[in-house]
């Protein structure tokens, strides 16, 4: 780590346009530049970009491959790899292919002229010297081949009438058809064209000066006369002939824009000319209406010459135009059903046809309720290891309906259960009948613990079911008193003014699409609003953004870029200026990144699917007071901070569960040097009596204990000790606890837990349709609909591993972000300023991300006695 931290950090320019650029870190070490992957952190000293994307792709070559990156990113640099490989073969082709026409044309070049004898009447004759000069023979006899290769490519071609190429200044030309004769066969007429466009060639870079030629050109049997208007006698050979090569030259710039004509391919380079065209053959004008219809031809070519990428942006445009009808919300398209149904249509092809209304709502329905209770059945099995925490969720509707949601969460996934509608009879007595009826269902053996909002109503509720259920215990939702915390820090007096400062900068931004576009670009992709798990937290994150994103934006408003612009010398811009200029504002920023940093990585850790948190969240919580304290030093400034959490926390401080947790996660246990302290040993003797009812088992489990405080039998093995940090706790205990089996079984359930009701997509509609419905059946047939729905988005949720980044001004993130973004009271006087077409699409080159795993960097050590018995 010392390495990177000497190094000096520079931002990846948008020149650098390798989609690898946008999962790297650059730094300078004096001349030169080293790259770091954001994934797994591992520096690179050489081999460029592409080393990078080989590591990325998981390719084994010249570097080791990433074991962090995302699914999606390895997929992408797969695909770039197998793209610029079939780039580099293709490039090779067209080299090798310009080599050889370099080749010919310099052969060309450099073959001697030889016509040298012009007649009185400068009637062009083909002066060969004598047939024993080597030179004109060794010419005649590479022209005749030439011929017979142009002959040959165009063996398959017909013309019907004629194609003409003319190049010349001030020239006046008469065409007449000579038609070829009626027993002259088509190859007879292709080899004679052939033979006479050689033979125009040849005569083309001659030297001499003609004042009147005549010519047979290729076309049907076509003789042209040309009277040069303008080589006077007084014109000497070399002016002649640049003059003639750089017609020529002109000529060959105008062939590439030719018209295709129903009868003729006509392509005319040169000033001055005027054109006669006889035809015997077909003696019909050309009318207007003639060219409109081959013009209308031409534009259809040019349409289908759009190939598969016209095609793709009709069926993109069909797909998003039925989103826009239905009024779903645009990362639907993020979501692996909407890939699968792609993915199945187009493998089915163009005779597939589409499923009727009558069909969703029928067998297609029914079979995706079948298939979730089957899963439902299928996660049972598990629960009898693991065990299972029950969390229930409150939602409140724009109706003002009251529902709650009733999940079950264990490690392999989550599940939705039922929905209810308590708006009527929401008290705590129907609260705690409908958690009684759950807990049956699933079978008190199963269920450790229930999870539910903080409110008192729950609390009483909670109280009650412990006394029916003594075996489980009730808590109140971690991530619902972080939030709590975050905003009684959010009210003092002192932050919320930062809080207000920094939203009149970002109110001014995202209501100003090129302001906005500014910032994107100085930021490499990244919002200054950042949105979180509710409002008090968005709040936080957004001012640690600021910070993260401190040097670009005073880079941004030092620019040329930033003065030039209008937007600048507005009020609201002046206004920027000085917040971003100003120390106090940064300082204070940055101490309240070091206060509450803390506890959105705890944030993180209760609301994460990826892992459970039980183990972790003690940890967390002591983390965040450790940090308020290094921060403030004195007692009287930090217990300020401290009493919010206790008030907040109070009745998960020393939760059982959580206390146990951190008890039995052989990362935190084996790091303690001194005793653990007595109030969490008697947590877990708490954890003992209640989920074990057994006594004979309890003693074991006691007995147990000795043998993983002193790291006896295979928990002090060498393997064991390196896999503290390495494996979850539940692998480790499953791994190395088969000399304690009871002990390991009971670890096994608690940490299996979870702290939190992970984030997840609430939607409304078919619950206010339910209520409204006023049928049973409809009744019952949107309660299946809402189960499927539920499941679905919870299966997105924990097969979709990625990091999920919302854009402020997404429709799904307004209700987090709108105290943000709305707009101020001064309206923009100009119009379209807030015109969000004209927005630079985000350059997304160097994402700032949060930690991979913020359970792992809680580190060891935990030996402030401060801390622990603070609130006793």
């Amino acid at each position: 780590m010392s390495s990177i931290i000497n190094l000096e950090e520079v931002p990846v320019t948008p020149m650098k346009r390798d989609p690898a650029w946008k999962h790297v870190q650059m730094f300078k070490n004096g001349k030169k530049e080293q790259l770091k992957c954001i994934y797994c952190m591992k520096l690179f000293n050489g081999g460029g970009i592409y080393r990078v994307k080989e590591h990325l792709a998981c390719r084994k070559g010249n570097g080791s491959i990433c074991s962090l990156v995302p699914k999606d990113v390895r997929f992408h640099m797969q695909q770039s790899l197998e793209d610029s490989g079939t780039k580099n073969i293709k490039k090779g082709k067209k080299q090798k292919q310009q080599k050889q026409q370099k080749k010919q044309k310099i052969e060309e070049e450099v073959m001697p002229l030889v016509s040298n004898q012009v007649d009185e009447n400068d009637e062009v004759v083909d002066a060969r010297v004598g047939e024993g000069m080597s030179k004109n023979a060794a010419m005649k006899k590479r022209k005749k081949q030439k011929a017979e290769e142009e002959e040959t490519m165009v063996s398959n071609q017909v013309f019907e009438n004629h194609e003409l190429v003319v190049a010349g200044e001030g020239m006046s030309i008469n065409l007449v058809d000579a038609h070829v004769g009626e027993g002259m066969s088509k190859n007879a007429a292709i080899k004679k064209r052939k033979k006479q466009k050689a033979e125009e060639e040849e005569t083309m870079v001659s030297n001499q000066v003609f004042e009147n030629h005549e010519l047979v050109v290729a076309g049907e049997g076509m003789s042209i006369n040309l009277v040069d208007a303008h080589a006077g006698e007084g014109m000497s050979k070399n002016a002649a002939t640049k003059k003639r090569k750089k017609q020529k030259a002109e000529e060959e710039e105008t062939m590439v824009s030719n018209q295709v004509f129903e009868n003729h391919e006509l392509v005319v380079a040169g000033e001055g000319m005027s054109i006669n065209v006889e035809m015997t053959k077909n003696s019909t004008p050309m009318h207007s209406t003639d060219i409109d219809a081959d013009s209308e031809a031409v534009l259809a070519v040019e349409k289908n010459a759009l190939g598969p990428k016209g095609f793709d942006n009709d069926i993109k445009t069909a797909i998003g135009q039925f989103l826009y009808y239905v009024g779903a919300p645009f990362d639907a398209v993020n979501s692996v059903y909407f890939k699968q149904m792609v993915e199945a249509i187009s493998s089915r092809g163009s005779g597939f046809e589409c499923p009727s209304q009558h069909e969703l709502r029928g067998w297609v329905l029914k079979y995706s309720v079948e298939e979730m209770k089957n899963d439902v059945e299928r996660c049972r099995l598990k629960w009898g290891r693991t065990g299972c925490s029950i969390l229930v969720d409150q939602l409140t509707t724009e109706a003002g309906r009251v529902l709650l949601n009733f999940f079950a969460c264990f490690p392999d996934g989550i599940i939705c259960l039922k929905t209810f509608d308590s708006t009527e009879i929401f008290v705590p007595a129907k609260c705690y009948e409908l958690i009684r009826q759950i807990v049956e269902e699933i079978g008190v053996g199963h269920v450790l613990q229930v999870i539910t909002p903080g409110e008192e109503l729950y609390a009483v509720a909670g109280k009650w079911l412990t006394d029916t259920f003594p075996t489980l215990f009730w808590s109140p939702s971690a991530a619902y008193c972080i939030d709590l915390i975050f905003e009684d820090f959010g009210n003092l007096e002192w932050i919320s003014i930062v809080i207000e400062q920094a939203r009149s900068i970002t109110r001014f931004v995202y209501n100003c699409s090129a302001v906005l576009s500014m910032v994107r670009r100085y930021t490499l992709g990244n919002d200054i609003v950042d949105p979180a798990f509710s409002h008090s937290s968005t709040n936080f994150s957004t001012i640690k953004r600021f910070v993260d994103l401190k040097h670009k934006l005073q880079t941004m408003i030092t620019s040329q870029e930033w003065m030039d612009c209008p937007y600048s010398k507005k009020a609201e811009g002046l206004e920027m200026l000085d917040i971003l200029s100003d120390k106090v504002f940064w300082s204070s920023c940055q101490m309240v990144v070091r206060l509450t940093a803390p506890l959105l990585g705890v944030l993180r850790i209760a609301t994460s699917e990826l892992k459970p948190a039980m183990g972790y969240i003690y940890a967390g919580i002591y983390r965040a007071k450790e940090a308020i304290k290094k921060a403030l030093v004195k007692r009287e400034d930090y217990m300020v901070y401290w009493n919010i959490i206790h008030n907040r926390w109070e009745r998960l401080w020393n939760h059982p569960l959580h206390a146990a947790g951190f008890y039995l996660n052989p990362k935190f246990f084996y790091s303690i040097h001194e005793d653990m302290q007595n109030e969490i040993l008697s947590r877990l003797f708490d954890c003992i009596e209640r989920l074990v009812p057994d006594t004979r088992i309890q003693d074991k489990i006691v007995k147990e204990i000795t043998l993983y405080k002193t790291a006896a039998g295979d928990f002090g093995r060498k393997m064991a000790i390196r896999a503290r940090n390495n494996l979850l706790p539940t692998e480790w205990w499953s791994t190395y606890g088969g000399g304690c089996p009871n002990l390991s079984r009971l670890s096994i359930r608690i940490l299996s837990q979870t702290c939190s009701l992970p984030m997840y997509k609430r939607n409304q509609m078919s619950f206010e349709q339910k209520v409204n419905s006023g049928n049973f059946i409809v009744s019952q047939h949107l309660s299946d609909l809402a189960f499927v729905q539920h499941n679905l988005q919870l299966r997105q949720m924990l097969t979709s591993k990625e990091q999920n980044f919302s854009d402020p001004l997404s429709f799904n993130s307004i209700g987090m972000v709108e105290e943000w973004i709305r707009p101020s009271d001064l309206l923009f006087e100009e119009n379209g300023s807030s015109y969000w077409m004209v927005l630079d699409p985000s350059v997304n080159s160097m994402l700032i991300r949060p930690s991979n795993d913020e359970a792992e960097e809680l580190g060891e050590g935990f030996d402030d006695d401060e801390i622990f018995n603070y609130g006793k």
